[in-house]
């Protein structure tokens, strides 16, 4: 494989993990939107709870739950502001990998760490706010699928940085 090629597979594993990475934390945003059109889709009396019951209960539960919270006090939604925000900061930081990986390897070692953490995170702090076990894998399986393009592009960094020892 030549160091062209490296470069290319690089960008285009951070360019992907960047957008999904933005759009993630855009989603935070129209939360009450968002979990409105996903009870309606997916909650109690869907097609979904007569074949997965426990995820339609769950989601009219959360459904119910955010908008009680917002009905009475929307400012605590200032909380999942600010985590999109920090999605779509996190993402801004992978610009310089994406721009030169070799000076920036250091982002995406990062970024592999922060998806390795999501997972203790989920299965200490899930359970702790009561959510359901089938959600917690959920959450985790942001870390696994997010972690896989880091590591194909930090391998890709490392052969480059051989090419570019052998010049």
């Amino acid at each position: 494989m030549d160091i062209n090629k490296s470069y290319r597979i690089v960008r285009i594993l951070l360019a992907l993990f960047i957008l999904g990475l933005a759009l993630s934390g855009l989603t935070a945003f129209p939360l009450i939107m968002e979990v409105n059109i996903l009870e309606r889709i997916m909650g109690r009396g869907s097609i979904v709870e007569s074949i997965w019951p426990a995820m339609a209960h769950w989601i009219s539960f959360v459904h119910q739950g955010l908008n009680e919270v917002n009905n009475k006090y929307p400012f605590m939604f200032y909380g999942t502001d600010w985590l999109a925000f920090a999605h779509i900061t996190i993402a801004i930081s992978f610009l310089g990998p994406l721009r030169d990986p070799v000076r920036n390897i250091w982002v995406v070692e990062f970024g592999m760490i922060a998806c390795v953490l999501l997972i203790p995170l989920a299965l200490i702090c899930g359970p702790i706010r009561g959510l359901p076990y089938f959600w917690i894998i959920i959450d985790c399986s942001f870390g696994v699928f997010g972690i896989i393009p880091l590591v194909i592009a930090h391998r890709n960094i490392k052969r480059i940085m051989w090419f570019e020892q052998q010049k």
